[in-house]
């Protein structure tokens, strides 16, 4: 390379011993590259002072070099409508798109609007992340038609309901039913034997209703009563009114699996109201492991789930398929975070 001139990706392809569209791949961040490769790579690159000029390589790919994430606004005891549980995976996905040189749009959503067809034009985003939901039944066919317009997407949410969906898009999600499995598994061993389940349990709401059938699943194994079962969206209010109702329908119980923590968080409230003790009198799991879940009185055993690799996988995902590449479904493991609103075996 002539010192006059500045350097090429062709220079870099010539030192790494690899082809120019490798080095292309590499410093885009594409998933077709091995990590070793990529790194050396990168510092060759960085050796020749390389600079990537973005705005020619997206004219070239046509393409925007920009993922969108779209947020479903959720009912909030604030006025920012987004389920804290996603919070956690926002920084997550803004760390991996700029990790692969892309850009993150972020927008808010209604669950009326036609946000399906917002994202037609290809020239907005290379690719959308989708972050809630509402009603499943509802979403699945909107998701359908993001698909049938070549939208390439990633979305997080339950991947047993997503077998309707194979091959649109790719949904990362955890394993709900081992979740709800666990928190009544580990309250069974306390010695607790009425157990009650905070959340709707249908197809609506399909994590929900793996969450509840885990915990069938573990009173079935101990030979206990199924769960009562109470509806509730994740909200502090609706998991106050949950408790309230069953209070109300004179069924005793001994503890509580909440499908969320914000519902968890409303079902302690409404408890403490009717002069009950947590744990003393009912013990209570969460799911989600949300930063109010350490702040509880008392702190709230939760059911985590894996924010940080779901958000570097929804992106990975959204890429590998801009490649061209296949992408499977895939289910994260939860545990279960103990603290004293179970009480102590």
């Amino acid at each position: 390379m002539r010192p006059d001139r500045a350097p090429t990706s062709f220079d870099i392809a010539h030192l790494a011993g690899v082809t120019q569209p490798t080095v292309s791949r590499a410093l885009s961040g594409s998933p077709m590259v091995s990590e070793a490769t990529r790194k050396r790579i990168e510092a060759i690159a960085r050796q020749l002072n390389y600079k990537v000029d973005k705005a020619a390589s997206s004219l070239r790919k046509r393409r925007s070099d920009t993922l969108a994430l779209l947020f479903f606004e959720d009912p909030t005891a604030d006025e920012s409508l987004i389920n804290p549980f996603f919070v956690a995976m926002l920084g997550s996905i803004t760390r991996a798109t700029k990790r692969a040189g892309y850009d993150l749009l972020v927008s808010f959503q209604q669950l009326s609007d036609d946000w399906h067809m917002d994202y037609e034009d290809s020239h907005k985003a290379d690719g959308l992340i989708l972050l809630g939901y509402g009603d499943w039944e509802i979403y699945r066919k909107r998701v359908a038609q993001l698909s049938a317009q070549g939208t390439r997407f990633a979305r997080w949410g339950s991947v047993e309901a997503a077998e309707s969906l194979r091959g649109l898009g790719t949904t990362i999600g955890s394993d709900n039913r081992s979740g709800g499995e666990m928190a009544a598994r580990h309250l069974i061993a306390l010695g607790r034997k009425r157990i009650a389940f905070l959340g709707h349990a249908s197809s609506h709401y399909p994590e929900f209703l793996a969450r509840f059938q885990g915990v069938a699943e573990a009173l079935s194994e101990a030979r206990l009563s199924p769960p009562l079962q109470a509806d509730a969206i994740t909200t502090e209010d609706a998991g106050a009114a949950a408790v309230r109702a069953l209070i109300e329908t004179g069924l005793q119980f001994d503890s509580i699996v909440a499908a969320s923590d914000l519902i968890a968080i409303g079902a302690m409230r409404a408890l403490e109201e009717r002069g009950l003790s947590v744990p003393k009198d009912v013990a209570i799991t969460g799911f989600d492991d949300i930063p109010a879940a350490v702040s509880t009185r008392p702190p709230l055993t939760t059911v985590v789930q894996d924010t940080q690799t779901a958000g570097q996988m929804l992106v990975d995902s959204v890429r590998a398929q801009l490649e061209g590449l296949p992408v499977p479904d895939t289910m994260l493991s939860t545990r279960l975070v103990v603290r004293r609103s179970c009480g102590t075996i």
